[in-house]
C-alpha cells in the first residue's frame, strides 16, 4: 500500500470524528484522533479476522462432515470405509468464501494502515491526513458549498456523512494541495465508497468529481 493511500484512509477516519465545530480543532486535537484512529483499525481488523476465523472453522467441519453425513455413506454397510463424494459447490458456500476474502483484504488494509503510521512513513502518512483535515478546516464551507451545488435534488443536510467525507477530501487534494494526481484522487476517493459507503455511492461521488473537475478546469 502507497503512504498516501494509508493517509488518505486516514483521513476519512478522522472526519468520521469530527463534530460541527470543524474549526476547533487543534493540531494537536488533530494528532490525538489519528492515533485513536489508528488504535479503532487495528481492532477492527482483529475483530474481523476472529470473523473471518469462525467461518472457516464452519467450513472445515461443513467439509468433514459432509462425505460421512452424506445418504449414499449413511446406507453403507458397517465396516465399509466411507465412498468418496464429490463436495458440490453452492451458492451459499461460494458467498460464504466471497465474504472471508473480503474480510481478509479489510484486516490486512487495517494492518497495512496501522503499519505506515509506526514505520518510516509514519510522519508521511500522517502528515498528509493532518493537511487534508487543516484544508479543510480552513476551507470548510466552500468545499460543502460546492458539494451542494452538484448534489442536485439533494439537502447536504441529507446525504450519507461517508459519502460528504470522501467528496470534501477528494475536493480539498484537487483544488488546494493540487500535488496528487487527478486520477489516483478520484479512483481513491471511488475505492473508499466501495469499502464503506453504499452500493450507489460510487456512481454518485464519480458523477459530482467529473463535474468539479470540467468546471474547475482540473488536469
Amino acid at each position: 500500500m502507497q503512504a498516501r493511500r494509508a493517509a488518505r484512509e486516514l483521513a476519512f477516519i478522522l472526519f468520521s470524528q469530527f463534530d460541527k465545530k470543524i474549526t476547533n480543532y487543534s493540531k494537536e486535537d488533530l494528532q490525538d484522533i489519528i492515533l485513536k484512529s489508528v488504535r479503532i483499525l487495528t481492532s477492527s481488523a482483529s475483530d474481523e479476522l476472529r470473523t473471518a476465523l469462525g467461518s472457516l472453522v464452519a467450513m472445515r467441519d461443513q467439509i468433514e462432515n459432509y462425505e460421512a453425513d452424506s445418504e449414499i455413506n449413511l446406507n453403507r454397510p458397517i465396516g465399509v470405509a466411507n465412498i468418496p463424494v464429490p463436495l458440490p459447490m453452492t451458492s451459499d458456500m461460494t458467498g460464504r468464501i466471497n465474504e472471508m476474502i473480503d474480510i481478509a483484504e479489510k484486516a490486512a488494509l487495517a494492518i497495512e494502515i496501522a503499519e505506515f503510521t509506526t514505520l518510516d512513513a509514519q510522519n508521511d502518512v500522517k502528515n498528509y491526513a493532518i493537511d487534508i483535515a487543516e484544508y479543510f478546516q480552513r476551507n470548510h464551507k466552500e468545499i460543502d458549498d460546492i458539494i451542494q451545488k452538484y448534489a442536485k435534488n439533494w439537502d447536504l443536510g441529507r446525504l450519507v456523512k461517508m459519502d460528504k467525507d470522501i467528496l470534501r477530501i477528494a475536493i480539498v487534494e484537487l483544488l488546494y494541495m493540487k500535488d496528487a494526481p487527478m486520477k489516483v484522487v478520484v479512483d481513491e476517493a471511488l475505492e473508499l465508497a466501495k469499502k464503506y459507503s453504499t452500493d450507489d455511492s460510487a456512481a454518485f461521488i464519480n458523477g459530482i468529481l467529473a463535474k468539479v473537475i470540467v468546471d474547475y478546469g482540473i488536469n
